[in-house]
């Protein structure tokens, strides 16, 4: 018999009567914290400004948490919360959607770029690409804490049973996708320290970024369970068919980012 790993994590490290503190939000947070200081040592690099990382942090903040929470209020239950517009401000209830964070930040940095010309969008969408795959890895591991966004139903070795949703052992989906965007960080990294000309052209890390995160999410969501009951009658997940945008656009990107052909 398979021995599965039995998941049965409490959401909360501890609580204060009412007030809870827990894995999701500290993981969430210390993608923020983290990658503010990986911002600090490119800014000293590259010679910009590092007292503007105070408040470029706050644009993304708010740029991520309202892209990402219009975006499963959009995307993924429309009728409702159209119907109940106050109900989209308890972020604390949960509902976050990774494809309208990325919309998110992306309009955060250009609202951000305009007042600092000095820092323009493409230099800082491109770099930005560092910290931001290591805080797509933490917030996977969050979901993995709330026992949430989980696979189907497999007999795998390593399946996860989420005591917390049912007995059947699943395609823990959030691992898999923490550990494509932790590769994708290191890889990242690597080629900022070790190939600086990869970042010469503008919005080519990006198209990597995009490529590569939203490629690897078509390929997972075939093993992930449906996030709303609408989606079993398409032909595609949401969050499949959401992706494809920005690999087309992650595509443009580093095909337009080619140096042109040299003819003799």
């Amino acid at each position: 018999m398979i021995a599965y790993i039995h998941w049965r994590v409490s959401p909360e490290i501890f609580s204060f009567g009412p007030f809870a503190i827990r894995w999701y939000g500290l993981l969430f947070a210390s993608g923020f914290l983290i990658g503010y200081y990986i911002m600090q040592a490119i800014y000293k690099r590259e010679g910009k400004p590092v007292a503007h990382l105070d408040t470029l942090l706050w644009y993304l903040i708010l740029g991520t948490v309202i892209g990402a929470r219009l975006g499963h209020c959009l995307f993924y239950e429309p009728d409702y919360y159209l119907s109940n517009p106050i109900e989209i401000l308890k972020i604390w209830e949960g509902g976050l959607a990774s494809h309208g964070g990325t919309v998110g930040v992306l309009v955060a940095l250009w609202l951000y770029s305009r007042r600092h010309p000095q820092e323009p969008f493409g230099w800082l969408a491109d770099r930005l690409t560092i910290p931001t795959a290591l805080t797509a890895t933490l917030i996977r591991l969050g979901n993995l804490f709330n026992s949430e966004i989980y696979g189907k139903i497999t007999t795998l070795p390593w399946a996860f049973v989420f005591e917390r949703v049912d007995p059947h052992p699943r395609h823990p989906t959030q691992l898999y996708e923490a550990s494509v965007y932790f590769l994708l960080f290191g890889v990242l990294l690597y080629l900022y320290r070790r190939h600086l000309p990869f970042w010469q052209k503008p919005f080519r890390p990006l198209g990597l970024f995009l490529l590569w995160v939203f490629g690897w999410r078509i390929l997972i969501e075939f093993v992930k369970e449906p996030q709303a009951s609408f989606e079993e009658n398409l032909p595609l997940h949401m969050g499949q068919l959401l992706s494809i945008p920005f690999i087309a656009l992650g595509l443009y990107f580093l095909f337009r980012s080619k140096p042109p052909i040299q003819r003799s």
